[in-house]
């Protein structure tokens, strides 16, 4: 019997390992990794219990279907590799047939990677249209010294990436707000980005949106095309405020009457909530330092936190 069910070092060579807190994306994503540690260790016990190695293999890690998962990760082809700015990238992966990620708006998933034998996840919401078929796309900042984005950048055309999800989302329903404030910093664009396209794409959903995007210069704009395409729209405005830019002189025409040089602070919120045509249920999207401030001004101008959505 002893052979059959394997000596007690055996099993503890099997048993799942806790995650190290590289593994966890942060992003409240349920089930969140350790979540998932807890079930495989419950189903190692019972195993090792009975006794029994089988019940071990009823659902390895990598899901077979091509299809999203929350529990397990499936992996993506990569089509595409687009450089936006110096150090920012929009990387398009491949999905079967005509099939769609099945997201609901402002969505994230969860990305894994293996960098120097430690594994990492970070969450990323995908830029592309929820209802976009046979593709989506993500947009991510590489850091010099980012665990993940070395792995990111070795990225190219053909390559499998591994994914988890979906998780989170802003619940949107068309015309269920007058207006939409959008705060953005940086990548902090993508969830905002399926958001507006939902609604520029429904005729009958009539939501105002003013999208105010933070970014150091203008060079560091993301997807200005796409941007200028969406504020053309009756209901869309497009701000930008650039921290690092002190004068308007050398940018477009068309961009200087709605961008701002500076910081967004308390003053610049007051200015483009007046400037607002209905009292608007707010978006923020970006760094936990701008998420607090954002929430600090608007709280400052009458805004409370149960008009605010923070991604």
């Amino acid at each position: 019997l002893q052979a059959m069910s394997g000596s007690e070092e055996d099993w503890l060579a099997l048993r799942p390992q806790e995650p190290s807190p590289s593994q966890c994306c942060g992003g409240g994503c349920k089930p969140c990794i350790y979540d998932l540690y807890e079930k495989e260790l419950a189903r190692w016990e019972r195993a090792k219990a009975k006794q029994d190695k089988s019940l071990l293999t009823e659902k390895r890690e990598q899901s077979s279907n091509s299809v999203l998962n929350p529990d397990t990760f499936t992996a993506f082809s990569v089509s595409s590799v687009e450089q936006l700015t110096e150090d920012t990238y929009q990387y398009k992966f491949e999905l079967p047939g005509n099939s769609s990620l099945q997201l609901s708006l402002g969505q994230h998933i969860v990305l894994r990677g293996i960098v120097n034998g430690l594994e990492v996840q970070r969450a990323y919401t995908p830029i592309s249209p929820v209802k976009a078929e046979g593709y989506f796309e993500v947009l991510i900042k590489c850091y010099e010294a980012g665990l993940m984005s070395q792995y990111i950048k070795t990225w190219k055309k053909g390559d499998m990436v591994s994914w988890r999800g979906p998780f989170g989302g802003f619940p949107y329903q068309p015309n269920k707000h007058g207006e939409l404030l959008m705060l953005a910093s940086g990548t902090g664009l993508a969830p905002m980005l399926p958001i507006l396209q939902s609604i520029t794409d429904d005729e009958e959903d009539e939501t105002f949106v003013t999208l105010v995007g933070c970014f150091p210069t203008f060079d560091k704009i993301y997807l200005k095309r796409l941007l200028q395409e969406l504020a053309r729209y009756w209901n869309i405005r497009i701000f930008y405020v650039l921290s690092q830019e002190t004068s308007l002189e050398e940018l477009p025409q068309s961009y200087q009457e709605n961008t701002y040089t500076g910081r967004l602070n308390e003053d610049l919120m007051k200015t483009i909530l007046n400037s607002c045509r209905r009292r608007p249920f707010v978006l923020i999207c970006g760094s936990s330092e701008f998420n607090e401030d954002m929430t600090r001004y608007l709280k400052a101008t009458g805004i409370e936190e149960d008009s605010c959505f923070v991604f």
